[in-house]
């Protein structure tokens, strides 16, 4: 992509998602993740008002009166992106590419990181490591990152989910908030490394796809390529069979996926390239922030 071609791109992008993340999310943010930069500093007695589920029972019963255990806000908290750059973020047959909607919502992510005092830091994925950018603050940052996120070149075409949560769980040695996006469309076994990085980091799943990941249409004879292995075949999109065997594979894709996550415990946000990835954000928050 040619520099200036570029630069209009990543500035079009700071745009929207940097009002959405001043104007939606800031608050939403800060609520969702709080709990997950606050250091406990003292108990004091209930007053009206406070939240029930910061009551020490254990002080409680000594006194026999209620008290609330007391936070102190750490300064920052540390966000990391892993950010799957691997070829099938190429596709985009029903809305914008993958590409563009990861690009959006990794920018929308990083702005609401730094209205939060957060440093944000990000890792390229393929079936290799493919970029490593420490964690830092500042909307300079950011603009950097934007512009990796839509010009960068992979070395690979691959997917390896597990790889990268190995290396992150390793590379990463204090707590942080991490959001693992990608299509998922990865024919490795990622359980016992989400489980890892899990237990020791937050991590929240975010799941770009496109409709036609989903199924096929009725058009006839067509040509299909798998753009990360390169393999080519034709397909009869207008046999029911066919477009139910794909459509079975997708839906056993996406069980694997989501009991794999919801057994680490960890939060997912499903978004089509055609939908409004706002308001997934905006639900995906606002449960977090309600627990």
């Amino acid at each position: 992509m040619e520099a200036n071609e570029l630069l209009k791109k990543v500035r079009k992008i700071e745009i929207k998602t940097r009002g959405l993340s001043q104007n939606i999310f800031a608050g939403e943010y800060h609520t969702a993740f709080k709990g997950r930069g606050m250091m406990f500093a003292e108990v004091r007695e209930y007053q009206y008002g406070d939240d029930i589920r910061d009551i020490d029972w254990n002080v409680t019963a000594r006194h026999n009166r209620p008290y609330v255990k007391v936070y102190e806000e750490e300064r920052e908290l540390t966000v990391m992106l892993l950010v799957d750059v691997s070829r099938s973020r190429l596709f985009g047959a029903v809305g914008e590419e993958k590409r563009q909607m990861i690009a959006e919502i990794a920018a929308t992510i990083a702005f609401s990181a730094i209205q939060n005092n957060d440093k944000i830091g990000v890792i390229f994925f393929s079936d290799k490591i493919e970029k490593f950018i420490p964690p830092k603050k500042g909307r300079k940052h950011i603009l950097f990152i934007i512009s990796q996120l839509l010009d960068f070149q992979p070395e690979n075409a691959g997917t390896d989910i597990s790889m990268v949560l190995r290396y992150f769980s390793d590379a990463q040695k204090k707590r942080c908030t991490t959001f693992l996006i990608s299509d998922f469309i990865d024919s490795h076994d990622y359980y016992t490394a989400l489980s890892i990085a899990s237990n020791k980091h937050d991590v929240i799943g975010i799941q770009v796809y496109d409709k036609r990941d989903e199924q096929l249409p009725d058009v006839g004879l067509i040509q299909v390529r798998d753009l990360e292995t390169g393999y080519i075949r034709w397909l009869n999109s207008s046999s029911g069979s066919v477009r139910k065997a794909y459509n079975k594979w997708w839906y056993d894709r996406q069980q694997v996926m989501t009991d794999t996550l919801s057994r680490c415990r960890v939060d997912l946000a499903s978004i089509a390239t055609n939908e409004d990835y706002v308001s997934a954000l905006m639900k995906l928050f606002q449960r977090r922030g309600a627990r």
